[in-house]
């Protein structure tokens, strides 16, 4: 015997306000990208503290994604979803009050537990809640919000600190009034999901089975390479601005960290356009030009290449992580998908965190420009492995689309 009840079909209005709630949530989780600047100043904090602070969000996202994953199978999407709500607000309330480097990691680890929330059970549940005549539309939209609400957040704070006081106080005032609106979102949206009468929660465990491998580990490598210009353009980006360019504007620094996100929408939005088994190594090979496009923007010390570079690389990311993620969970057997899948996303947010906190301490011994350099020669090396493997003809079979 069911507690609840799933909606048959969506309605527009619930399926409009779960997007939104989506990109609401998402917006939160880089925000404070522009402001890193301001916390060193304020703070007195080094280049590797910074790296650290992102570092720890990735963190909170993995954890959040293994703990949590199917846990709105068992318990509804929606007291996932204003578990991820919550999580949002207590991320602002803390960055609201922190005066120091404890509470800033706090907030950036209880801001990865929304984003790891939402990454999970609100892709499915917007995807649910789509109305049956906008049924192609679905994953789409759910795209744009989680990489759409990511490349808005750095944008919306730079503009915040430049037109009004408070620049460590009121972006996080301004985004949890936008919390409230989207607890609003959602207090209407049916639930989907059929809660069992005994409710089991479990670890979503890890895996890739012998079969999927040839295809998972191409994948796993385009999208580590991926992931780390994410990881890049969110953490390390003001630095290079600031210090080698010499742009200091916040609005700008938002805007530059956020393109990235954008592209990386329309790269996922554009990657249907193409030859289901080209897709993968197009993206690899986007994103390689892109990458590349970025190291001449810090060797040259050029706002374009900072500005172009992440946009191809972007378009690149997308389309290499999309393709990547549905060619793995074609190959998947049934029984297996959900763990291969969630590896495939342990990977990706690895390469988050893990290669920054690298550049974080290389810095700590040669330049910042050196370090990018090398670091983008990291990402560039990874593009030409996945694109090697991705080209022999027994791999580019698997990538045939069912």
């Amino acid at each position: 015997m069911a507690s609840s009840q799933p909606a048959a079909a969506g309605s527009p209005v619930a399926f409009i306000g779960a997007a939104f709630a989506f990109v609401l949530t998402m917006i939160g989780t880089t925000m404070p990208t522009p402001l890193y600047p301001i916390y060193q100043q304020q703070f007195g904090f080094s280049q590797l503290t910074i790296t650290i602070i992102f570092a720890v969000y990735a963190a909170g996202v993995m954890g959040a994604l293994l703990l949590t994953g199917r846990w709105s199978d068992q318990l509804g999407r929606r007291p996932m979803l204003f578990a991820g709500l919550a999580a949002s607000a207590l991320s602002d309330l803390v960055f609201w009050h922190a005066g120091g480097l404890g509470m800033i990691l706090v907030g950036r680890v209880l801001s990865g537990i929304s984003a790891g929330i939402f990454t999970g059970t609100a892709t499915v549940a917007v995807m649910e809640l789509v109305p049956e005549a906008w049924k192609r539309a679905g994953p789409l939209v759910a795209t744009a919000a989680n990489m759409g609400g990511l490349g808005l957040g750095p944008m919306l704070a730079g503009v915040l600190v430049v037109a009004f006081p408070m620049p460590l106080i009121l972006p996080y005032v301004v985004h949890l009034a936008l919390v409230v609106l989207a607890v609003l979102c959602l207090w209407r949206a049916p639930e989907t999901v059929e809660r069992p009468a005994r409710i089991r929660l479990s670890v979503q465990r890890l895996g890739v089975p012998e079969g999927v491998r040839g295809i998972f580990i191409p994948a796993a490598i385009a999208a580590f390479a991926g992931f780390m210009v994410c990881g890049f353009a969110t953490s390390v980006t003001p630095a290079f601005l600031g210090k080698e360019l010499g742009h200091h504007n916040p609005a700008l620094i938002g805007f530059v960290a956020g393109l990235l996100f954008i592209a990386s929408t329309a790269g996922q939005i554009l990657q249907g356009r193409l030859p289901a088994a080209r897709r993968l190594p197009i993206g690899c090979g986007i994103l390689l030009i892109g990458v590349l496009s970025i190291a001449w923007g810090i060797g040259a010390k050029t706002l374009t290449g900072f500005i172009i570079g992440p946009v191809v690389a972007g378009i690149g990311q997308g389309i290499a992580f999309r393709a990547g993620l549905g060619a793995i969970a074609a190959a998947s057997p049934s029984a297996q998908k959900a763990s291969v899948v969630s590896t495939f996303f342990v990977v990706a947010y690895m390469a988050i965190s893990l290669p920054v906190i690298g550049i974080g301490v290389v810095a700590s011994f040669i330049s910042l420009q050196l370090t990018g350099l090398l670091f983008a020669l990291l990402v560039a090396l990874l593009c030409c492995v996945a694109l090697g493997l991705l080209l022999r003809p027994s791999r580019r079979q698997r990538l045939e689309s069912p």
